[in-house]
């Protein structure tokens, strides 16, 4: 990442572990309220894709701030994984605004971690992916490789559905809508990804060619 833009990726790096450190604590204080304790609460709070995607988000804004230079930050400051990061920072907020937001009416601080982790980290991320990110190794062909995680946390999902007749999101209500409906539901939110990662990179190309234009005109006097 060029270093003119660490400072910017410690900032969202920052604001990101804040809210997951926020939400974490307000999961928790949502089960000891119920009785069930505050490994509960964590069990809870890693169960939707929204903390697990800030997650990872949080991860590569400090990988890209310049801290952890060992394997795993090489890995969260690579172009493509920064690339399927965003595509699915934006799913989460795209889905949490368009479907959820409504479902439920949050109150105190419940609102600010809601809305830095469903509005302002996407934002965040998606502009330092303009910005910072370079893009010249991206390439079509990712953009299946980059479904895995998606893909892996809908088993995620059933699978911990199946143990505990808990799932995070109603279109992933097995309960409600049984088996056909949510696999219907899996696909069509799988072709949002699918959509977003091919505008990211038709967005990318679009950044690599007016650069190459740029570069290549001839200097004004």
């Amino acid at each position: 990442m060029p270093n003119r833009f660490r400072l910017f990726a410690a900032f969202g790096a920052a604001l990101g572990w804040l809210a997951l450190a926020l939400q974490l604590l307000l999961s928790i204080q949502l089960t000891v309220a119920n009785g069930q304790g505050a490994i509960a609460g964590a069990w809870l709070y890693l169960g939707f894709f929204t903390v697990l995607t800030n997650l990872l988000v949080a991860a590569a804004l400090t990988a890209a701030a310049g801290l952890g230079r060992g394997a795993l930050g090489r890995f969260f400051r690579r172009a493509d994984v920064h690339t399927a990061l965003a595509m699915s920072i934006i799913i989460v907020c795209a889905v949490y605004n368009l479907m959820l937001r409504q479902l439920w009416h949050p109150h105190g601080w419940q609102i600010v971690a809601d809305n830095a982790l469903h509005v302002l980290m996407p934002l965040l991320f998606v502009l330092h992916w303009w910005l910072a990110v370079p893009k010249a190794a991206l390439r079509w062909s990712q953009i299946a490789g980059w479904q895995a995680y998606p893909a892996a946390y809908f088993v995620y999902a059933l699978a911990r559905g199946a143990l505990t007749r808990w799932y995070p999101y109603p279109f992933l209500d097995v309960t409600t809508l049984g088996y056909p409906q949510v696999l219907l539901n899996a696909c069509a939110v799988l072709l949002a990804f699918v959509a977003v990662a091919a505008l990211l990179l038709a967005l990318a190309r679009w950044q690599l060619q007016r650069a190459a234009r740029a570069n290549a005109s001839p200097a004004q006097p």
